[in-house]
């Protein structure tokens, strides 16, 4: 049996608001995370991660634990920032890398590698492929910058749609419910309840097993509705919803990675909402700047221009909003923070933020583990102690304080 590791590289540990609390694998593109890419892609199980230190005890439901040893000859070394097609790649049993675009995005380890050979992020896999070896071309996406998970979203669901959806056993639809001429796919398990149009024109819908769609809903593909999620009214374009969201109001190209809670009227678009976000009524998120320019976002390294002339707000796991917040264009609300009041936050909001406007404090650790825990529990979902390390770990980190 192979194993396979998910290696987030130096410029996957910038993904910011995420890379603080998740590695760049358990990030959503298209209609699924990139772990389960690779697994299906290599037809394999994940064994582990090699992330940043703050994550080494990352702990999500079918997410494997960090790697904490050396990584064995014959495993395969995964780039988190390669997103492969839902089709199985190629001649996985005898491949030694797997390229895409001239560069190498998995690798096959020839010899046991030690851990620091990785542990920083620095290394290439190029450096790891071992001379000679046969090499199969992959198909999928690079995933260059943070944005790129919004610029690649309405082709990777339209192709992974196209993929996925006719392997699934679904129920029939009223042919008077759906327009247009992409595919349509209510797997069976679902609950559409009556008076929902299907909006196939520009790319296909797929709602999985376990989700419920309320009347008076308006799904416009491509569009990606994920098990157990649930989509309470008004129009929903152009998405990928995670599963156990529940989603209410206008919500356009915006990736919901799983167990967020957007249940009121607002607006959301071109935005990205990370685990276990939970929006204020009214909340709202402006994608477009008033002078129709591109949009400059935060990073690690400073504010840089995307050359992306639609982009919402990237919401930071944990993430939660008073009723009646706003967010301008390109705004990042760093992991943790609780932010409310009548008052803009500033674009960049730094992670475990407390507070209204630009008046923002530090969200105390013991408060904001009180809260996680109770709001997790409503969805009988656990904050284990190894997932309580690690927030400690992205909060010390964050606010430059010793882990405690």
């Amino acid at each position: 049996m192979t194993d396979l590791f998910l290696y987030d590289d130096a410029r996957a540990r910038t993904f910011e608001p995420f890379a603080l609390t998740r590695p760049a694998s358990e990030l959503r593109v298209g209609a699924e995370l990139v772990r389960r890419r690779w697994e299906r892609a290599l037809r394999v199980t994940a064994e582990g991660a090699v992330v940043a230190p703050h994550l080494e005890d990352f702990s999500e439901e079918g997410a494997p634990g960090a790697a904490r040893a050396a990584l064995p000859a014959g495993a395969i070394v995964a780039n988190s920032r390669f997103a492969p097609s839902l089709a199985p790649a190629a001649a996985t049993g005898t491949a030694g890398a797997w390229t895409n675009g001239g560069r190498i995005a998995a690798v096959r380890l020839a010899k046991e590698t030690p851990l620091s050979a990785l542990a920083g992020g620095e290394t290439a896999l190029e450096a790891l492929a071992a001379r000679g070896a046969p090499t199969v071309e992959i198909a999928g996406r690079w995933i260059e910058e943070v944005w790129d998970l919004i610029t690649t979203l309405l082709p990777a669901l339209r192709e992974d749609i196209d993929l996925v959806g006719p392997t699934l056993a679904c129920l029939p639809v009223e042919p008077a419910h759906v327009l247009g001429p992409h595919g349509l796919f209510v797997e069976q398990g679902a609950t559409i309840e009556p008076m929902v149009i299907f909006d196939v024109t520009a790319g296909p819908v797929l709602v999985s097993a376990g989700a419920t769609v309320r009347a008076f809903t308006r799904l416009a593909g491509p569009c990606f509705v994920g098990a157990g999620a649930q989509i309470l009214g008004d129009r929903v374009s152009g998405c990928s919803i995670g599963e156990r969201s529940v989603i209410r109001g206008e919500i356009s190209e915006s990736i919901v990675i799983g167990h967020a809670n957007k249940g009121h009227e607002g607006f959301v678009g071109h935005s990205v909402l990370g685990r276990w976000v939970n929006l204020g009524a009214g909340t709202i998120t402006s994608n477009l700047k008033n002078t129709y320019g591109t949009v400059p976002l935060w990073t690690p390294s400073g504010v840089r221009d995307s050359g992306v002339v639609k982009l919402g707000s990237f919401f930071g796991d944990h993430v939660k909003t008073g009723i009646g917040s706003r967010f301008t264009t390109g705004s990042v609300i760093g992991a943790g923070s609780n932010v409310y009041g009548a008052s803009m936050p500033p674009r960049y909001v730094p992670p475990f933020s407390w507070g209204e406007g630009a008046a923002l404090g530090e969200y105390r650790l013991d408060d904001f583990l009180k809260i996680a825990e109770r709001a997790m529990a409503r969805r009988s979902v656990p904050l284990g102690e190894s997932a309580k390390r690690q927030l400690r770990a992205a909060h010390a980190l964050a606010r430059g304080k010793p882990a405690r």
